[in-house]
């Protein structure tokens, strides 16, 4: 009886299930080449970066018109604040005129004595704190802006309309007039011009007669 001795075509024993090229070892892959779900990954990433930034610059935007906004309303509600209180003290300033005016008055006729002008005094300092201004003199150009003319006449001795009379001081605050002052107001003579005109040529002429004359050219 003789060995049998397997020879060298036999091939060896594959398991069940198994095909020849899973047997077969697999090729490396190549250096530097990214796998397909990293690069999906990545585009991914890269979109939703750029939608936060959008989004960050859309809220950015939000927030600085809020902020313009704010500081609009500030200024708005600053300003009404200061327009309020100057009304409100226009308006109290208003109703003691007439009080200021029997101070003044009394003053004129020297009845302003003892504790009614400590009085007095006193109500004027409190007026001129709260920035009550009193304007109107004697021999000032006549401003229909500021002035009211109670009285009309006409004087040899002015070269415009003139406040020749202060019957009612006028009283401002910084640059609101609250109550315009109150005059008499002259007006030059008609003709007063054309005679002082001539005059002023008859002078002329009998100079040049002093002279000799107009100089010949």
């Amino acid at each position: 009886m003789t060995e049998e001795t397997p020879g060298f075509d036999e091939k060896p024993d594959v398991p069940s299930g198994a095909t020849s090229d899973d047997a077969e070892p697999k090729a490396a892959p190549e250096e530097g080449a990214a796998p397909a779900g990293d690069a999906n990954e990545s585009a991914g990433l890269v979109a939703q970066l750029d939608q936060v930034r959008t989004a960050l610059n859309e809220r950015t935007l939000d927030l600085q018109r809020l902020q313009a906004e704010y500081q609009n309303y500030r200024r708005r509600v600053d300003r009404d604040r200061v327009a309020v209180r100057e009304i409100a003290i226009a308006n109290l300033l208003t109703e003691l005129l007439p009080v200021l005016d029997d101070i003044g008055r009394a003053r004129e006729h020297g009845e302003l004595v003892g504790g009614f002008k400590s009085v007095a005094e006193s109500l004027e300092t409190v007026a001129a704190k709260m920035g009550l201004q009193q304007f109107g003199k004697e021999g000032e150009p006549f401003d229909p802006t500021i002035h009211e003319a109670l009285m009309h006449s006409y004087a040899p001795d002015v070269t415009e309309t003139t406040c020749v009379a202060i019957l009612q001081p006028g009283y401002r605050i910084g640059e609101r007039t609250i109550r315009p002052a109150r005059v008499a107001v002259a007006e030059p003579q008609p003709g007063a011009q054309t005679v002082k005109a001539e005059g002023a040529d008859e002078d002329a002429a009998a100079d040049d007669k002093e002279n000799g004359g107009p100089e010949e050219g």
